[in-house]
């Protein structure tokens, strides 16, 4: 929808919100509301509801958590962008931008903005992806632009983190963080038993001995990422 003017109160901008937390969806569904041009036409709590609003109704954008119940946020914006390759997306999550933007706009996102900022930055996100262009905050695209040219240096190589699924990636943040399996396991809606098996994912990929060199791992990776 390049060129889509939410100022123009004649432009039914239909956004579908995916957020499972019906609090976050029902607050933000409320400010699009008041705004000229913006209609939350749709709300969908994890992938399959997504989709399936998708396929009634033809939405003018999507705003995506990345963090969902049942399956990654990253992966529903992958299956968007392969059915939907016109549609604006703009991903959504507490995570830090430093860490996850750049895999967001990997899997097909057009933009990416922290729950925090939401309130203050979402019209001007939104402005951004309608009319064609990647929404990062300035601080995300001034790290960007180091990392190219780090890259470029030879000083930046893929590694077996780029290995990592979008839910192993989160955990792995989340170890980063310092927080335990229990903790983890409450904060992405999962059972212990998932995060452990994660955990195992993890060391296996990154040939960690034990669960805390993982730990180690994960927070010196936090440090230089």
């Amino acid at each position: 929808m390049s060129g889509t003017d939410i100022d123009d109160p004649k432009a039914a901008i239909r956004v579908l919100l995916v957020d499972d937390h019906p609090i976050v969806r029902e607050g933000l569904a409320l400010f699009l509301g008041q705004q000229k041009g913006l209609q939350a036409f749709s709300h969908a709590a994890d992938a399959d509801e997504a989709m399936g609003a998708m396929a009634r109704c033809a939405h003018h954008l999507a705003v995506v958590d990345i963090s969902l119940e049942h399956h990654s946020g990253l992966d529903l914006i992958q299956s968007l962008r392969l059915k939907y390759p016109a549609l604006p997306i703009l991903a959504m999550s507490m995570h830090e931008e430093t860490l996850f933007a750049e895999r967001a706009v990997r899997a097909g996102a057009n933009g990416y903005l922290m729950k925090r900022d939401a309130t203050r930055s979402i019209l001007q996100a939104i402005r951004h992806v309608l009319d064609g262009n990647i929404y990062l905050s300035p601080a995300m695209h001034t790290v960007l632009a180091h990392r190219l040219r780090s890259s470029r240096n030879g000083e930046i190589v893929g590694g077996a983190v780029d290995s990592l699924t979008p839910r192993e990636f989160e955990v792995l943040h989340l170890l980063a963080l310092g927080l335990g399996t229990r903790e983890i396991a409450g904060k992405l809606n999962r059972s212990v038993k998932t995060i452990e098996a994660h955990r195992a994912s993890l060391k296996d990929k990154l040939q960690m001995p034990s669960g805390k060199a993982l730990e180690r791992f994960a927070a010196q990776w936090l440090d230089r990422a």
